[in-house]
């Protein structure tokens, strides 16, 4: 589908905020969301707009002009540009940050995309996991802490990790998909990246249908299903939260954190996640000086990722 630049919506001129800020973009499949930050992480104005994988716009992607409009949209209201400009995407961020270097099957086009080449000014990109986490230790679950992980339940399982203050990106970026670590490493069923047994394989929400033999078609129907009383459904969820314990036990052995931040629509089951949880790891967790490390929810939801790239984009102008 081609669209051209004149369908964008048109920016209203009605300024709201004074003062500088800083712009977050956070790159989904579906959706764009644009925030804008005070430079004290105070979240002023926001933005959405639809991602259109495939579409294209006078030529050049869609979602690249849609970023581009949603910026604009944000400069009219504050009547100035942003200080600076940070985004979070799915896939592995080039050592420079200037772009996406790896993303199979999704958002066409974004691999080798400039972001700084096409929006004129410097713009940190990084993945959208560990953006997410930048976002939480800077005003939001992990705030003030220095060692953390993070686990994100949705459709899948994704993750980060920090530690001495760092988020760890590794060698190739790859550093924190913690849903691609083994719990089971005899099980024919493997994860994306071909890891047998993987934690997102467990509980993620993509394949409830197969870990309930065709009874539930999502971890809200599942869900519902062990608060009813159903025994099968729970001996479902209970092999679920008992594999999501030991790898969070596992976790805490490799990075020794000072908390676990755990976000996402699963997370959000409430009691009949938490509670379970916490006896697992009640036997499991490794625990020298007595208590187990905190596991918390995260606070920031779906903007933690525009948090984590303004913060980023802060970052890197100190740098």
């Amino acid at each position: 589908m081609t669209i051209s630049p004149s369908d964008l919506r048109p920016v209203e001129d009605s300024p709201t905020h004074r003062g500088d800020y800083v712009v977050g973009i956070d790159m989904g499949g579906t959706a764009i969301k644009a925030a804008a930050f005070s430079p004290d992480g105070q979240k002023l104005a926001w933005r959405t707009g639809p991602t259109g994988d495939g579409e294209k716009i006078g030529g050049d992607h869609a979602w690249a002009w849609r970023v581009r409009e949603l910026i604009r949209e944000l400069e009219a209201e504050f009547r100035r540009p942003p200080l600076h400009v940070g985004l979070s995407s799915p896939g592995l961020a080039s050592p420079d940050q200037r772009c996406i270097v790896s993303l199979p099957n999704r958002l066409h086009g974004i691999e080798g995309f400039d972001w700084s080449e096409w929006l004129g000014c410097r713009v940190p990109v990084l993945n959208d996991a560990h953006s997410a986490l930048g976002g939480e230790a800077w005003q939001g679950a992990a705030r003030g802490r220095r060692h953390v992980v993070m686990l994100t339940l949705g459709t899948g399982v994704g993750g980060a990790a920090m530690v001495d203050g760092h988020i760890l990106r590794g060698h190739l970026g790859r550093a924190g998909h913690l849903g691609h670590v083994s719990v089971d490493c005899s099980s024919p069923e493997v994860s994306i990246f071909g890891m047998p047994g993987a934690l997102e394989t467990a509980i993620g929400n993509y394949n409830v249908p197969l870990r309930s033999g065709g009874r539930f078609p999502d971890s809200r129907a599942l869900v519902e299903a062990v608060t009813q009383g159903d025994e099968a459904a729970a001996a479902v969820w209970e092999r679920s939260v008992w594999a999501l314990g030991c790898a969070i036990g596992s976790f805490i052995n490799a990075f020794d954190p000072e908390v676990v931040v755990v976000g996402g629509g699963v997370a959000e089951a409430g009691p009949v996640l938490w509670e379970p949880l916490k006896r697992v790891l009640a036997q499991v967790e490794w625990r020298p000086v007595g208590s187990g490390v905190p596991i918390i929810p995260a606070e920031l939801g779906g903007w933690a990722g525009a948090w984590g790239a303004a913060a980023e984009a802060l970052a890197c102008s100190e740098r």
